[in-house]
């Protein structure tokens, strides 16, 4: 397991209008790849794959996105829509005097991912994405679909629906609530009837096996005690927003990208990748949803060995 002591210091940098948290691994290197986290986690997630990044002459740059860690958490619930999300990172490449990075994403890191290559194509040189596939804009918006296919108690719908609800909720639960989440090979499934992250949140005991040390959650529970749930959640309150600000954009992704799926993962592989992503390679890994924190080693050499390829291609 990883000694959270071996972590680096944040450094605050101010972009787009708000500050950012933000670790770096390799800062004497000149070619940059920015690791964008999901939800409901950290920065420190990215642990294990930057001091091999670094070593391999990347410039590792790993934000606390807005809304999580020490960034700033604005008031507005639009604030974190599609647009502020990309734009903190154009903004984070300016900062550094970059014109363009690889951009690795997992989760809902993955969705913002996809997003900074449709909306700042100009600003992404590659794009690699763990267990999120790109979502396909359809006719409609994604939380009115959600809400007919999978019912109000379904998360999105819900986080959208009844505001407020669960984010006090796992305020109240954060330490239960991340030990009962992050275990390996565990589909994210309710151990009860009713909304998903709630029932998690309140099951008394977890099963399967954790996939940190009580050291490594730590720095989880410690960063959402401080941060709270709701900034975060706002991202979700900010899908169909996202849908309507996708309206004229250009679907395709053009640039090189990996796709990394956990095969036990729930969220099903977008069978049409190839359509909207028409540059992709595909990985699955035997594991469940939190990839890179659950096979290290694994996520690590398939980062690596794909990023050599593309450079001696």
């Amino acid at each position: 397991m990883f000694n959270p002591t071996d972590f680096p210091e944040p450094t605050i940098i101010p972009v787009d209008g708000i500050e950012l948290e933000v670790f770096e691994m390799g800062r004497d290197n000149t070619t940059p790849i920015v690791l964008c986290h999901g939800w409901p986690e950290h920065a420190f997630s990215w642990r294990h794959q930057m001091p091999a990044l670094a070593a391999a002459g990347y410039h590792v740059i790993v934000p606390n996105q807005r809304g999580y860690g020490n960034s700033s958490r604005p008031v507005d619930v639009t604030d974190y829509d599609i647009a502020h999300l990309t734009g903190d990172l154009v903004a984070l490449l300016d900062h550094f005097g970059y014109d363009n990075a690889t951009f690795v994403g997992h989760d809902w890191g993955a969705n913002v991912v996809w997003g900074m290559a449709l909306l700042h194509p100009d600003r992404v040189d590659a794009v690699i994405n763990l267990a999120l596939p790109y979502q396909e804009r359809g006719e409609q918006p994604w939380i009115e679909m959600m809400e007919q296919v999978f019912g109000h108690d379904f998360y999105f719908v819900h986080f959208n629906r009844q505001p407020g609800v669960a984010d006090a909720v796992l305020d109240d639960n954060t330490f239960r609530f991340l030990r009962n989440l992050y275990r390996k090979n565990q589909p994210l499934v309710a151990p009860a009837p009713g909304m998903m992250m709630i029932n998690i949140a309140q099951a008394e005991s977890p099963s399967g096996e954790p996939i940190m040390s009580d050291t490594e959650l730590a720095v989880f529970v410690s960063a959402f005690e401080t941060s709270g749930f709701a900034s975060s959640i706002n991202w979700y309150r900010n899908l169909d927003r996202n849908w309507h600000l996708l309206a004229e954009v250009d679907p395709i992704v053009r640039m090189p990208a990996l796709m990394i799926r956990g095969e036990r993962d729930p969220i099903p592989k977008f069978e049409r990748l190839s359509e909207f992503v028409p540059d992709v390679d595909e990985v699955d890994l035997d594991c469940g949803h939190w990839i890179q924190q659950e096979r290290p080693d694994d996520t690590t050499r398939v980062i690596l060995n794909w990023l050599k390829q593309r450079a001696n291609a």
